[in-house]
């Protein structure tokens, strides 16, 4: 008897172990490259002397699909444009959103740079009780400068300095959201104010729902990622040098039906019964901006492979073009998407129309 519950007691703690090491995370965690954030912060002094010459420093934000380890820490390492050494940011969890945040221009003053261009940078991770000091991300982040908006003088030195986001804008994001509604996002150049998105499905317009003549439910969008320069640049600069990302959530289409307490349908439209061709058309300050296609096939958004195939940790959010049909962008480069894509790396199969 006494060998049977010895042998018990054995099977009993084996079965913990198993599941305690099925619920141990394994392998890294990762960079999830679509929330990724390489800033370029302006000093308001070079090498830490105030005098009168502005320069920078960098800053990177992130978050990653695992937690980090037991003991072990983030750091980025920056190069100059030319490739030797320059400056390493320590990082701390940020409290404010999901991820971290590395550098902060009150760190490393005396290393301050004047010097723009496409600078390299890398996401490290490591840990003394492991023994490890592991890669993350390697990537380039281009680095331009602009006149401030001061005058006198002194505003020849006085220099702004911001990190171009033109690549973003082709590239958007189709989801459901944990609402089960549909959510569409896409970047703007400037500010992303009076946007009105209108969902079609094989050419006519759905997700509208009204009572006693007001519409309800009503698309709403808001900024989810803000590029701002620190410093405010000089109005000659094509929308201030600002890019945002925008979500819009589409209350009117969900992914299956929804119903209200009161009885009746919430979302008067849901992709789970209808299979096809669907275009969200967003109206800017009135005007036809952009245009979002994607499929829904199966009751569910068609995935095109492109998030797995490049590894961007999108999940259930599916990579597609945005096509731009307006000029309130200003001018940007429609040629940067196809090198400077997630800091250096330009999506396979994604075609921009």
């Amino acid at each position: 008897m006494k060998s049977h519950t010895l042998f018990a007691f054995a099977l009993l703690l084996m079965c913990l172990a198993l599941r305690a090491s099925a619920q141990t995370p394994d392998g890294n965690p990762s960079v999830i490259v679509t929330r990724l954030q390489f800033k370029a912060e302006t000093l308001t002094s070079y090498k830490g002397e105030y005098n009168d010459i502005w320069s920078w420093l960098p800053r990177v934000d992130f978050t990653t699909t695992k937690p980090l380890p037991s003991g072990a820490h983030f750091y980025v390492e920056v190069a100059q444009p030319s490739g030797a050494p320059w400056v390493t940011l320590g990082c701390n969890r940020d409290l404010e959103r999901v991820g971290y945040e590395c550098g902060h221009e009150n760190e490393a003053k005396e290393k301050s740079s004047l010097t723009i261009g496409v600078v390299p940078f890398v996401i490290k991770m490591k840990s003394e009780l492991a023994g490890t000091d592991v890669t993350l991300f390697t990537g380039r982040a281009k680095v331009e400068k602009s006149p401030s908006n001061e005058h006198g003088p002194k505003a020849a030195k006085e220099c702004v300095y911001y990190v171009d986001q033109d690549w973003n804008l082709p590239i958007g994001m189709v989801l459901i959201d944990k609402d089960h509604l549909l959510n569409v996002r896409f970047w703007v150049r400037g500010e992303g104010i009076r946007l009105d998105p209108h969902v079609f499905y094989q050419g006519k317009e759905v997700g509208r729902l009204f009572f006693n003549g007001m519409r309800v439910f009503a698309p709403s969008c808001s900024p989810e990622i803000d590029y701002y320069p620190s410093m405010t640049v000089a109005e000659t600069v094509p929308q201030g040098a600002k890019w945002q990302r925008m979500k819009c959530v589409i209350g009117g289409v969900a992914g299956t039906p929804i119903q209200s307490s009161f009885g009746g349908a919430v979302a008067p439209h849901a992709l789970s019964e209808n299979n096809g061709d669907y275009e969200v058309k967003v109206l800017r300050n009135d005007k036809l901006s952009r245009s979002i296609k994607f499929i829904v096939e199966n009751g569910k958004i068609k995935d095109n492979g492109i998030g797995t195939a490049n590894r961007l940790g999108t999940g259930t959010s599916v990579i597609v073009p945005v096509s731009i049909l307006d000029d309130q962008d200003g001018p940007w480069d429609r040629n940067a998407w196809k090198t400077d894509a997630f800091y250096g790396h330009p999506l396979t199969g994604f075609i921009w129309p």
